[in-house]
């Protein structure tokens, strides 16, 4: 098989077609790699006469005369149909779209055009054609109607983005012949069009034979571009292509995922004239927002912060060498790092998840930021940043330039490893008899938010602390007792004792009262001085 990027140029001599010779004149042909047959052929080619044969004659004895390179064999009327036929009156020339069809079913994506020149010589072919489609064991006969068809893709449809209270036009249905991951299928393509409660055009394709979805996809708006982030991390980017530049601008996930650059001290989009994105912070940023949006959707039903679809607007280049990142209830803020201490926040996974998460917590308990009530704010976006960024219990390891002197903003699993220069003892405490009770960092907020990200540790891995052993439930029980902790129970002003209540009463919602899961909770509360 020829590869579809090898173009051979061929002097084709004279050739036979329905008892008459033909002729072509400097032929140039590409092949698809995938079947081997011509892709593109640019030629001047003409039967030998064209006496009594119409426009679509001529076409078709042109491809009867390229048959053998088509590796189709019979009258190529049973294998192609014209769909389209136009005359170009400015040029003079004539064009026809075909569709390969196989038993009278059309073949999704054979679509071939073929142009004449005004002397009505072919002069293009362009296309893809599916060669030997008897060896594949096509059943095509429909078990179901295209109605039936219609109600299956429905039901997938509304059990993917919800119930469809009215459809923007009528569900249609058309059969094909559908290759998916190797096989041929006989399918009806049922094509929906949605605007509530997602926005979608919708592809589905349900098996003729039996009613099974074969695949699928939304044709409104999965485009994706590509770009290396700050630690050369290949991203896939959802975008929009507009005016002619694709920009981070995606609407695949609740009301989009938009990432702004701040150089300038304002707000500009960030755009591209290919779907190559090549400053890293951004496609870091917008890729992150991406992923902790998923995280929330899939692993507890929420869309986006504010359970809403609430736009995850991200901005980079933030500040001057700024050393931080921020949620300020709109969007996220991201610092470029001094480069001596720390770099580029966006970079970080778990950083991204933090700042998002202090979003849904706005959105839930709102819990307010001061003192113990603000230390368990900090404290739940570390938890679903450890969360989201499964790899260890670290926070911030990817932003530490030098980590001979910190390995990581915070660690959960140990919080005294990390050296906080807010505390006297220059520690982050792991027991609440160590809690720093001044006025700085708004009453601790930060520092001893390290207090129940230990519990959360202990809750999720186990461990002995203090003298009280804890027999770890693993982390998808314990993100879903905090998650529900935090959108149930916690309120603007609770403390830590109110947190390990609302910890214990979720896990019992969850898991029941005898559970393990509840025991963990209490063990690993007792574990960090909180009873």
């Amino acid at each position: 098989m020829m590869s579809s990027t090898l173009a051979l140029s061929i002097a084709f001599g004279t050739f036979v077609t329905a008892g008459s010779a033909a002729s072509s004149q400097g032929s140039k042909i590409q092949y698809s790699a995938e079947h081997g047959t011509p892709s593109f052929i640019g030629e001047t080619w003409a039967p030998k006469t064209k006496k009594g044969l119409s426009k679509r004659d001529i076409a078709f004895s042109y491809l009867s005369e390229h048959s053998q390179k088509f590796k189709l064999k019979g009258d190529m009327k049973k294998h192609f149909k014209v769909k389209e036929e136009n005359a170009d009156k400015v040029t003079g020339t004539y064009h026809f779209r075909l569709v390969e069809e196989y038993k009278g079913i059309p073949i999704f994506g054979s679509e071939s055009t073929l142009a004449l020149d005004k002397n009505d010589n072919v002069t293009s072919f362009f296309g893809e054609v599916v060669p030997n489609l008897d060896d594949k064991n096509i059943d095509t006969v429909a078990a179901i109607s295209e109605n039936e068809a219609i109600k299956i893709a429905k039901a997938a449809i509304e059990k993917k983005i919800g119930k469809v209270e009215q459809y923007d036009a009528p569900l249609s249905a058309e059969q094909f012949i559908y290759e998916h991951e190797g096989a041929y299928y006989n399918t009806y393509l049922v094509k929906a069009s949605t605007t509530n409660p997602k926005v979608g055009y919708w592809h589905y394709f349900v098996d003729a034979t039996n009613g099974n979805v074969v695949d699928h996809y939304n044709a409104a708006q999965e485009l994706f571009a590509f770009g290396s982030g700050v630690l050369g991390t290949k991203q896939l980017l959802d975008v929009q292509f507009i005016d002619g530049l694709y920009q981070l601008h995606g609407l695949s996930r609740g009301k989009g995922i938009i990432t702004y650059d701040q150089s300038s001290g304002k707000n500009i989009l960030v755009t591209s004239l290919s779907k190559a994105f090549h400053d890293g912070a951004s496609v870091d940023a917008h890729a992150n927002a991406m992923i902790v949006y998923d995280y929330f959707k899939n692993t507890f039903e929420r869309d986006s912060v504010d359970d809403k679809g609430q736009a995850l607007i991200s901005a980079v280049h933030v500040g001057d060498k700024w050393n931080n990142a921020s949620w300020n209830g709109v969007q996220m803020s991201y610092g470029d790092g001094d480069g001596v201490t720390r770099a580029f926040y966006s970079a970080a996974l778990d950083v991204a998840a933090h700042e998002m998460a202090h979003g849904v917590t706005q959105h839930t308990a709102n819990l307010t930021y001061r003192n113990e009530s603000g230390a368990l704010n900090e404290s739940m976006s570390d938890i679903f940043g450890a969360m989201v960024d499964r790899d260890n219990w670290l926070i911030g390891e990817n932003v530490v330039v030098n980590k001979d002197e910190k390995i990581a903003i915070r660690s959960m699993s140990n919080p005294a490893e990390i050296v906080d220069v807010r505390t006297e003892s220059g520690y982050s405490p792991d027991h609440w008899s160590k809690r720093y009770i001044g006025t700085l960092d708004s009453g601790g907020v930060h520092i001893n938010s390290s207090i129940n990200n230990k519990a959360a540790y202990l809750i999720s891995d186990g461990g002995t602390h203090y003298g009280v052993t804890v027999k770890g439930v693993g982390r998808e029980a314990t993100e879903q007792i905090y998650y529900r902790a935090l959108s149930l129970y916690l309120t603007q002003s609770s403390n830590f004792k109110m947190m390990r209540q609302a910890a214990i009463q979720a896990a019992t919602d969850l898991y029941g009262a005898s559970s393990n899961e509840v025991k963990a909770v209490q063990a690993a509360y007792t574990a960090v001085g909180i009873d």
